[in-house]
């Protein structure tokens, strides 16, 4: 005797050997022996053998049309046998019911299933939307096949070009259009970005690094909502005008002049030095329409070529230290002794500053050297004031110096991008900024020393505010005050940038409203401030990271365009390795384990790929040479991160470096 049955889902027929009560020992015709519940059992029957039934069942299922079926099948419920009578009369055996039976339980849409071997038809209305839905599906499925033919065969389709971006950076993979590209893309045996780049719907990787970056975190564009008001026409003539002949210091590109220093020497062997900071936190105001977008960018995008403002162009010009305009700013005033240079005293006041000139570091920064103002031959304007604030900058760090217990790293060499045209066919030029060249050390040290001074002066006050400290190697950034060990100061808090960064502004409206005495904007307790702190690391990290990947895309280009066959390069750790002369880290295999760090050596460059970032090299020897890698030390944890970072997805969080603080 043999038994139809279910198991798992599935109807089956075997030999039954043994039965027991309302339980049967059956074996399958693969051999495989399997107890049966009487209640998974349809019928048992004799002839023909349980694989030959199943065999001639499942041929004669495509036979039984479901539509058919449902016309024919009785109101209510009924049973497979009830229907198997019926539709073929009496000769209706165990093929023709197990037959029924698959046809029955394969189409759901037409019969429900009412418990073992019962049915019911569906509801005709129910029955139309469903078979609307298979066709609808159906329909799908052949364009989906038909799009992925295309693309295998080098055609992009219309609407996936229209929505490549979106395709690749935010997919639904429930709809055809992703189904399609990453079908296509198993086929040729390449990524989805790949593919579109080579079909076209990506147009290089430039704009594929560019445009998803934007993509990602700028959904609403670069550009700011029209309906933002317009900066304030004040004088701000309730401000006292400073009496002092000012000046910046940045590069001729930028447009977001923050700060200016000015030197007043006073009667008793006593010098003032004001650090002044523009103050559009006077306009800006908590919650304010512009303030919500401010927070929203939470700083300045700087990437070669490319800059995208935290703020509007009318509210920079408004507030920006630009020569000649008397702006209103939050200054900083140090009282020095001229023997020592040590610090007397501080003040901090609002008043305006007019800026008597915006000196430029890339017109200035090679003729003021170290060897021009200890010989007192500097010849440039405000030549005076940038020798003496030398000095003093050489004694901020030299404090500082002594708290870290260690000297601040100098010496290297900053590599940047300077591109002539715009966009991915600019010529590009690489040039170079030694730290701790004079100017650097310069504005780097007052910038320190402001903010570290301002911290500590938000914590007298009880002001609350948001600090960068940083214990055991690591920089956090929290509402708490604590050192920062790597800057060697007590407190810091970033306050210095604040027309580019949204803490800085944050810091300065903390700080104007304990200037005029009234309640801070942000309480101590305050949930904002906490929320502030947390979503600008995130962003910032995020925008740290593609300034990262655009400055490896033009290296890059730089090697492709002066056709680098060889290249020097430095190693840091294991094979890992800095480009000279470039800002750009590579790990080269098959490095030997034994280089120490700062051996020199020279690769063979085989290819650059431009969407990976990485660069196809190999060792051809290591070379006499060792680079000075005294400044390392601090850099190597976030190098790596860095690497990491830019091969793995990893979020990198890495130090303060006196280059860093300089920005500020």
């Amino acid at each position: 005797m043999n038994l139809f049955f279910e198991e798992d889902g599935s109807f089956k027929a075997g030999t039954v050997l043994s039965q027991a009560g309302n339980a049967y020992q059956v074996q399958l015709p693969t051999g495989r022996r399997t107890k049966i519940k009487a209640s998974h059992s349809f019928f048992e029957f004799e002839q023909p053998a349980p694989a030959d039934l199943v065999t001639r069942a499942q041929a004669m299922v495509p036979e039984l049309d479901p539509a058919f079926l449902w016309e024919v099948a009785p109101e209510g419920e009924f049973t497979y046998a009830d229907l198997a009578a019926d539709y073929w009369g009496g000769s209706a055996g165990p093929v023709e019911k197990a037959a029924l039976l698959w046809a029955l339980h394969g189409n759901p849409v037409y019969f429900y299933r009412k418990g073992r071997g019962g049915y019911r038809r569906a509801p005709e209305d129910i029955l139309q939307k469903a078979l609307e839905a298979l066709e609808k599906k159906r329909r799908l499925e052949e364009q989906r096949k038909a799009w992925t033919a295309e693309m295998v065969e080098g055609t992009l389709p219309d609407v996936i070009r229209r929505n490549a971006m979106t395709l690749l950076i935010r997919p639904d993979k429930n709809g055809i259009e992703w189904k399609a590209l990453n079908d296509a893309s198993a086929e040729t045996r390449q990524t989805p970005l790949r593919l579109m780049l080579s079909l076209g719907g990506i147009a290089s990787p430039w704009r594929w690094h560019v445009d998803s970056f934007y993509a990602m975190n700028f959904p609403q564009g670069r550009g700011f909502p029209s309906d933002l008001p317009l900066p304030p026409e004040a004088d701000w003539s309730q401000y006292p005008l400073a009496d002092v002949r000012a000046f910046s210091i940045d590069d001729s590109d930028t447009t977001e002049v923050d700060d200016a220093a000015s030197v007043v020497h006073l009667e008793g062997g006593r010098t003032r030095v004001g650090i002044h900071i523009a103050a559009p936190a006077l306009g800006i105001l908590r919650d304010d329409p512009l303030d919500k977008v401010a927070r929203a960018r939470m700083s300045t995008v700087y990437a070669p070529g490319l800059k995208t403002t935290m703020l509007p162009d009318p509210w920079i010009k408004a507030f920006s230290l630009d020569e000649g305009r008397a702006v209103p700013c939050l200054s900083l005033y140090v009282t020095v002794d001229d023997e020592t240079f040590s610090v007397e005293k501080t003040e901090t006041r609002l008043e305006r500053v007019s800026v008597t000139r915006n000196l430029r570091y890339d017109k200035i920064d090679s003729l003021v050297t170290e060897e021009a103002i200890q010989s007192g031959t500097l010849d440039v304007e405000f030549a005076d004031e940038i020798c003496w604030l030398w000095r003093f900058a050489k004694k901020l760090q030299k404090d500082r110096e002594e708290v870290r217990g260690r000297p601040e790293p100098v010496g290297r060499v900053d590599w940047f991008f300077a591109l002539e045209g715009e966009g991915e066919d600019a010529l590009i030029r690489v040039k170079g900024r030694r730290r701790g060249a004079p100017l650097d050390l310069l504005v780097a040290e007052l910038m320190i020393f402001a903010n570290s001074t301002w911290g500590l002066w938000m914590e007298e006050h009880g002001t609350p505010g948001i600090y960068r400290s940083q214990r055991m190697g690591r920089v956090r950034m929290s509402t708490t005050p604590g050192p920062h060990d790597g800057l060697g100061v007590v407190r810091y808090a970033w306050s210095t940038s604040p027309l580019r960064r949204y803490v800085d502004l944050v810091n300065q409206r903390q700080m104007i409203t304990a200037v005029l005495g009234e309640p801070p904007a942000y309480q101590g307790n305050d949930v904002e401030l906490f929320t502030i702190v947390s979503q600008f690391e995130n962003i910032y990290t995020l925008y740290g990271d593609f300034q990262t990947r655009m400055e490896r895309y033009w290296s890059l280009r730089w090697i492709m365009q002066e056709s680098v066959g060889q290249i020097e390069a430095i190693v840091v750790k294991g094979d890992l390795v800095r480009i000279d002369g470039l800002p750009f880290m590579q790990r080269v295999p098959g490095l030997p384990e034994d280089l120490p760090r700062g051996r020199k050596v020279l690769l063979q460059i085989m290819g650059c790929d431009l969407v990976d970032l990485v660069m196809d090299s190999r060792l051809l020897r290591v070379l006499d040479e060792t680079a000075d890698t005294s400044d390392e030390d601090e850099d190597e944890e976030a190098a790596l991160e860095e690497q990491a970072a830019v091969e793995g997805g990893e979020e990198a969080q890495g130090g303060d470096t006196v280059s860093e603080s300089s920005a500020s």
